[in-house]
């Protein structure tokens, strides 16, 4: 393994360790709005994977552009469907006469 690979994992896992870590810590009432902030950050991953694939020409990183382009748009329209049900929650209910 070379040390930028070995560095890369080391990043990754300690990444991972430390979002599950602070995502278990998180009472319920904060996830809606915690929701909705990483549908933000998915948004702008969505307008950055858009960048990487707008070229003409067929290559890895274009190709890599498009799966990134599909999966965060997945992510984010879920992510809103779900944030607006958990909202509906909290809505009162009429009654009916």
């Amino acid at each position: 393994m070379t040390s930028e690979l070995l560095s890369a994992l080391t990043v990754f896992v300690l990444a991972s360790f430390v979002g599950f870590e602070v995502i278990n810590k998180v009472p319920p009432t904060l996830h809606t709005p915690l929701m909705s902030g990483a549908n933000a950050i998915s948004g702008i991953a969505v307008v950055g994977a858009i960048l990487a694939a707008g070229p003409q020409s067929w290559t890895i990183p274009v190709g890599l552009g498009l799966i990134a382009v599909v999966l965060a748009t997945v992510n984010v329209v879920g992510g809103f469907l779900v944030t607006d049900r958990m909202l509906q929650m909290f809505k009162k209910k009429e009654i009916k006469a």
